[in-house]
């Protein structure tokens, strides 16, 4: 992990824990990330992604500052509190940084997407006014939405369910005469990795087990051929027995 040190300006967007994290930010001016998790490419700032833990604060980014340097160290003397968390022994770099900086307009996450680590410019940082603008990603839940109401077929959006202890959040749901359709909207950056998509076959499966039929759209399919994907969905909502009445 170094410095970048071309003309374009690159930022590492990574996310606190809590408001501890914020303060420690803005009172001792540094930022830890794990050695065994650390990104490699090079970076001139950090910006904040604050969680949902941040409350009415949360899901956005509000601050960031430049990077002056960074060095390996073990949690333990980071958090000399914290001596018998499981990752005490662990390496991490402290990243110090300048003075903590805040956005004309917080980023936000709207459509809630999980963050860890993430680039960016500055001059795109600066610009964005949500995370998928700020990584470049086809709001294609935002087109299927669209294209949902423009084809009459009732929807809900980001709807929640939680069984058996476990809770997913699902992009679309229908409920029909005779079941009950989630859809998801697969963005390449998000989808793409074996991790991430061994996380969606599991959901799949869970889903499957619980009664669901699972349409999973993909970032160039929504893309290319809107039309074909709303079809589908027609097609699968007549085989379910049509819609269910309101």
């Amino acid at each position: 992990m170094r410095k970048n040190q071309s003309r374009e300006k690159i930022v590492l967007v990574g996310a606190l824990k809590d408001r501890r994290d914020l303060e420690i930010l803005f009172k001792e001016k540094w930022y830890r990330i794990p050695v065994i998790y650390a990104p490699k490419r090079q970076f001139n700032y950090l910006a904040f992604y604050q969680p949902v833990s941040f409350d009415r604060k949360g899901k956005q980014i509000q601050y960031f500052a430049r990077v002056l340097g960074y060095q390996i160290i073990k949690r333990k003397n980071l958090l000399p509190a914290e001596l018998n968390h499981p990752r005490a022994e662990d390496d991490y770099f402290q990243v110090r940084i300048g003075k903590m900086k805040k956005l004309a307009l917080p980023i936000r996450n709207i459509r809630p997407r999980r963050i860890s680590f993430g680039f960016t410019t500055l001059s795109h940082l600066l610009e964005s006014k949500d995370i998928l603008q700020l990584y470049n990603v086809p709001p294609t839940e935002e087109i299927v939405e669209n294209g949902l109401k423009q084809f009459g077929i009732q929807a809900i959006a980001q709807h929640y369910l939680s069984v058996d202890k476990k809770r997913f959040c699902l992009d679309f749901a229908i409920f029909c005469q005779k079941g009950k359709i989630a859809i998801e909207c697969d963005n390449k950056k998000a989808h793409s990795s074996p991790r991430q998509q061994k996380k969606d076959k599991i959901k799949d499966n869970f889903l499957k087990g619980h009664g669901w039929k699972v349409i999973r759209l993909k970032e160039s399919a929504v893309l290319s051929n809107l039309k074909g994907c709303l079809l589908r969905i027609q097609k699968t909502i007549q085989k379910l027995g049509g819609p269910l009445d309101n």
